[in-house]
């Protein structure tokens, strides 16, 4: 890591002169302590209401997102691609009849345009939502063998 440019932290004129006798890099704690803070707010913090992570990867041929709904029941889950967005939303019941408790989630991301959105196709299997996104032939990564003469 290469330092370019600190900037010292400010101090008032009504300082003592013992803030003087410091080192240079005692503020440098505290601009460290506060870079953390506001960078991991959402990794310490409690959970967004109505929001899920899901993970996002692919191979040669598709893009996945997977999901965790554990409790939910199929009939309860959505997922729509409209407009380059794949939307997934799903509503968990606990209890039966008016006493019950009802939560909803919903998580919207970007598509990538190489998505074929026709042919999105999605599978729940044990608690797990997996959504398959098709690459477009032309964004697919083609193997050139070159001939050496």
């Amino acid at each position: 890591m290469r330092l370019v440019r600190y900037i010292y932290p400010f101090r008032s004129p009504a300082t003592s002169q013992s803030d003087f006798a410091r080192s240079p890099w005692s503020g440098l704690e505290g601009e460290i302590d506060r870079l953390f803070q506001t960078a991991l707010t959402d990794l310490g913090g409690p959970p967004t209401p109505g929001r899920f992570p899901i993970d996002l990867y692919e191979d040669n041929d598709n893009t996945y997102v997977r999901a965790e709904f554990p409790g939910v029941n199929r009939d309860d889950i959505n997922v729509e691609m409209v407009d380059g967005y794949l939307t997934i939303s799903a509503n968990r019941r606990t209890g039966e009849g008016e006493s019950g408790e009802s939560a909803s989630f919903s998580r919207s991301i970007t598509i990538n345009e190489d998505v074929q959105g026709d042919k999105v196709t999605a599978g729940y299997e044990n608690g797990v939502l997996t959504v398959s996104l098709p690459k477009r032939e032309e964004a697919k990564p083609k193997k050139i063998t070159v001939a050496v003469k």
